[in-house]
């Protein structure tokens, strides 16, 4: 009897034990670890390209995708990088630049957007600012959302008449465009469970979707080993988006699913939008602007 008390207050000691380690400091970023600032604030850019296979027009397409990630002195009040990182409203922000490029038959399309997010990321706070830009040789556009007061402003410029030029403002609930930088800074406070989300700007763009908050359910799993796989699945669309990043610090992204219908009337399907990584490397690219530089692209495999 000794013996069974002994293993069951064991087991209950280890248990205690595993519940602290799995939920130690669940609110705090990790921009106070010295990895993370050593990583993070060496004066380069972190760059990773992607194998892109692209859905649209219910077929898939080959080309490149690549996401840059970099920390940045931020304007709260103006919501712009500052020129001046002494200013008082600075925000330490990681900014995210996401870039795909492929072709659709004769024309090419290019896409882009940016996310800015604190560093400070407790969960609890917004991604100040997001952009994206969709050209074509149809034509191009642009949208832009602003955190204000606790919403979003949202503005629109469009090519297309039923779209045309629309500003309104929505719910600041969580942005799917700001969950890849809260994969970077804490994959442990991603949001799981059922909730409202803000689908992804490029999204709503090429499924030219109203831009409003909808039902989502998330999950944050094993894949194997060294991957976790977080999946969100937008209720009432019949899609699915899974980010697979690494376990370990600083949680690199391997690659990412996007299943949804792609297509219009008739010809429209489920299809998946896959990419797959190729090259990561760390440099401070804004300095390499001269011919001689472009010997980064062939090593990140993008010519």
């Amino acid at each position: 009897m000794k013996r069974i008390g002994l293993i069951v207050c064991l087991i209950f000691t280890l248990s205690i034990c595993y519940m602290c380690r799995g939920t130690k400091n669940p609110v705090e970023t990790t921009a106070t670890n010295t990895d993370f600032q050593n990583y993070w604030y060496q004066g380069k850019a972190e760059i990773t390209s992607y194998e892109l296979t692209q859905a649209r027009y219910g077929e898939l397409h080959k080309g490149n995708a690549a996401i840059v990630f970099v920390t940045e002195p931020f304007s709260s009040e103006k919501q712009v990088k500052l020129d001046n990182p002494s200013d008082p409203n600075k925000v330490d922000v990681l900014k995210m630049n996401l870039t795909k490029k492929f072709n659709t038959g004769i024309y090419p399309y290019s896409l882009m957007q940016s996310t800015f997010t604190p560093i400070n990321f407790r969960g609890n706070e917004r991604m100040l600012k997001a952009s994206a830009s969709s050209q074509e040789w149809c034509g191009h556009t642009f949208s832009q959302l602003n955190l204000q007061e606790g919403q979003y402003n949202y503005q629109l410029f469009s090519y297309f008449e039923s779209e045309s030029d629309q500003e309104y403002n929505v719910k600041g609930v969580i942005s799917e465009d700001e969950i890849w930088s809260q994969v970077r800074l804490n994959p442990e406070i991603l949001p799981v469970g059922k909730f409202q989300i803000l689908p992804g700007m490029l999204y709503t763009r090429l499924r030219h979707r109203k831009f409003i908050p909808v039902q989502a359910e998330a999950k944050n799993e094993n894949f194997d080993d060294e991957l976790m796989v977080y999946h969100i699945d937008f209720l009432g669309e019949a899609r699915r988006l899974s980010i697979f990043y690494k376990k370990e610090f600083p949680h690199l992204i391997e690659r990412w699913e996007d299943e949804y219908v792609s297509g219009f009337y008739r010809d429209s399907h489920k299809m998946k939008t896959i990419a797959i990584k190729k090259k990561t490397i760390m440099s401070d690219y804004w300095n390499k602007n001269t011919l001689a530089d472009s010997t980064l692209r062939k090593e990140l495999f993008l010519d």
